[in-house]
């Protein structure tokens, strides 16, 4: 469990221990919990006068969001990686919701667990960065949801790395293990695009200047993360759709190979069927009457009908080959 407090301005950043006195201070007061307890949630509740329905929110994982009050905003945003599943062992995505609240001076982040956007935004402040000290609590938001929307591009990159792996061995060498891939890079890219879309709609609202507390100045590079997300949905669309050709591809390439198959089947049998006929015919041997095959008593009978049967094979196997069936 984390809780932290910190006061910066151009000055710097002060820490604090006690949340009332830090959301008192002079500057703007910052306060990054991770994984809290009720009774810190409970504190932060009553500091900046927060509803308890929205920290549930954030518990419960509910879809990303933008809530509107008169004193603060309330943005629910998820940080999403690939990691491997518990029972399928197969590359997940993996949701970690995000809490921002922001009002006049003060900025609350609460997560369930270390979010590398929020450490990069506090490293930030740390390091005096005049980018995010000089500007308010609105840009400190700010920060944190371009870093979450930045590292989606990073995760979508992987995706890309793995579409091109595929569609390599769809071409290359194709087996069941190559479906088993597609589908799970399709199942990735529709839970990229059931987080990405509301999360386009949250940083909109925001956009837009709905809530008071986002400044004019600020609304310019919320629009800009905003165009990113807009961006972020039409790859996930794009590479959905290759996703969708590379399956395509297999299935294809399976039909046709089957189809090889039954070709060459085709033309064994259809050599075969001549040589089966002469071979049932002269198994018949009947003998002792006018009308029954001479070449019975033949010496060279055997022989003979050898010979024409290599020889019916032979101009049907050259006749294939010339008729390219072989």
């Amino acid at each position: 469990m984390t809780v932290d407090a910190i006061v910066y301005d151009n000055a710097g950043a002060r820490q604090y221990d006690d949340i009332a006195e830090a959301r008192d201070a002079d500057g703007t007061t910052w306060i990054r919990v991770v994984d809290p307890d009720d009774a810190e949630l409970g504190t932060i509740r009553d500091a900046f006068d927060i509803h308890h329905l929205e920290t549930e929110d954030i518990q419960n994982g509910v879809r990303p969001k933008v809530d509107v009050f008169d004193d603060h905003a309330f943005v629910l945003i998820k940080e999403a990686e690939l990691s491997r599943g518990e029972t399928t062992f197969e590359e997940e995505l993996r949701e970690d919701p995000v809490g921002i609240f922001f009002g006049d001076g003060w900025v609350v982040t609460i997560s369930l667990d270390r979010v590398e956007a929020v450490e990069r935004a506090r490293n930030a402040v740390d390091r005096g960065d005049t980018r995010v000290v000089a500007r308010g609590a609105d840009f400190t938001a700010y920060r944190i949801i371009d870093g979450i929307v930045d590292d989606y591009f990073g995760l979508l990159d992987e995706i890309e790395d793995d579409i091109e792996l595929v569609e390599d061995e769809v071409i290359d060498a194709p087996d069941v293990g190559t479906l088993e891939r597609i589908h799970s890079l399709r199942r990735e890219l529709l839970s990229l695009r059931r987080l990405v879309w509301p999360v386009r709609d949250a940083v909109g609202v925001l956009a837009r200047g709905d809530p008071d507390q986002v400044s004019e100045e600020t609304e310019k590079y919320y629009r800009d993360a905003y165009d990113h997300l807009v961006q972020l949905v039409d790859l996930v669309e794009t590479y959905r759709d290759l996703t969708g050709g590379a399956r395509d591809i297999y299935l294809n390439s399976l039909s046709m190979s089957t189809n090889e198959v039954m070709k060459k089947l085709t033309v064994v049998a259809t050599i075969v069927l001549p040589l089966t006929f002469i071979a049932g015919v002269y198994g018949m041997n009947f003998d002792g009457g006018p009308y029954n095959m001479p070449e019975l008593g033949w010496d060279w009978g055997y022989p003979a009908v050898m010979l024409g049967m290599l020889v019916t094979a032979l101009v049907m196997v050259s006749y294939f080959r010339r008729e390219g069936w072989l």
